[in-house]
This record gives structure tokens, sequence and C-alpha cells, in this order.
């Protein structure tokens, strides 16, 4: 594609307000550091535009957003509590650990008293 043009993004993208809005958040997306989906040495509106003019940059309705984001949200505190699980069983097992030396302790001890 020698020249990105509006015509070309609005093909992929409803009206031009979309548009704006698409490209502004992948422009953000790359400044971040986020890899191109196309290989380009121009700045990275001209990458944004290339790449929602290619189909490989595409909006998101507000629905599936909001689902995107309350699953996210699911797995991350699934993530937590299989997190905090594994934390209360590592400290059983010290604590377990912990009464076995204590006992191991007292026993040493009274054996030597006699």
């Amino acid at each position: 594609m020698a020249r990105v043009t509006v015509e070309d993004c609005l093909r992929q993208v409803p009206n031009r307000f979309s548009l704006v809005h698409l490209t502004a958040k992948r422009v953000r997306q790359l400044r971040e550091g986020a890899p191109p989906h196309l290989a380009s040495k121009n700045k990275e509106v001209v990458v944004a535009l290339r790449e929602i003019a290619a189909g490989n940059v595409y909006p998101v309705s507000a629905e599936e957003a909001a689902q995107e984001r309350a699953e996210a949200e699911a797995r991350e505190r699934e993530r937590l509590a299989q997190a905090q699980q594994a934390m209360e069983a590592a400290q059983a097992a010290q604590a377990r650990a912990a009464a076995g030396e204590d006992e191991d302790d007292s026993e040493a001890e009274e054996t030597d008293e006699q």
C-alpha cells in the first residue's frame, strides 16, 4: 500500500468519528510498546491507519468490551483466590513443620533429663 487514505480506512470503520478514536487508541498502544501488525518505518499514526485499512485493527462495541472486561476480571479473581489458597496452604505447612520441630525438641529434652 503506497498511501493510506481515509477512504481506505472507512471501508473498515463505520464513520470518521469512530476512525479518529480507533486511530488514537492504536497510536497510544504503539507508543506504549505494542508490536505493530505491519512492518513500516512510518510514524505511529501512519502505522495505525495502515493497520486499520488492512483490517488488522478494528473497533469493538461497548457490549463486547464490557463482556471482555467482565471475563478478565473473573479470571483475575479466580487467579487471586488460587494464590490465596496456595499461600494459606504454605502457611499451614510451615505451622505444622514448626509444631513438629517443637515436639521433637521437647521429646529430646525429656530423654536428656532421664
